[in-house]
């Protein structure tokens, strides 16, 4: 699949889901196992009404799809994949008001299992919000008949 191909599946992919959609994803770059999606800061997204922080559940969401889209360009992962794991470690609040952009990497690939690491971030990119590590399906190859 060449780049530009692989670009707009992703990006048909990630408008198609429903909670991307209602999260305003935005794919900002995506190929060779690694994908960076950005989510805007959004009022109907405040978990916590005294100080104006994004939801949790939201970052989740964000990192989670992050992670499935690296796998997904990953040239020995594919399409379709699903989470089997995914373990967030939160670092602080994203600052009210800011856009998070979540960056994952694929960074190793077996027969059933892709592995991938992430970061969230705010405006200030030196303060992780949340990492994140996780494990994915890799589609099986159907099996040739003859």
């Amino acid at each position: 699949m060449t780049p530009e191909n692989q670009a707009k599946m992703v990006a048909d992919f990630i408008q198609n889901m429903p909670h991307a959609k209602a999260l305003s994803m935005l794919v900002e770059r995506s190929g060779a196992g690694e994908a960076v999606i950005s989510m805007p800061y959004d009022t109907r997204l405040i978990g916590d009404p005294e100080t104006g922080v994004i939801h949790g559940g939201a970052v989740s969401a964000l990192m989670d799809t992050c992670c499935g889209t690296a796998v997904m360009c990953h040239p020995n992962a594919g399409v379709p994949t699903a989470t089997l794991d995914l373990r967030i470690d939160y670092m602080r609040s994203a600052t009210p008001g800011d856009r998070i952009t979540a960056t994952a990497s694929c960074y190793h690939v077996t027969r059933n299992v892709a592995f991938v690491r992430a970061v969230a971030t705010d405006a200030d990119t030196d303060r992780p919000v949340a990492t994140a590590t996780g494990a994915f399906t890799v589609p099986q190859q159907k099996a040739v008949t003859s």
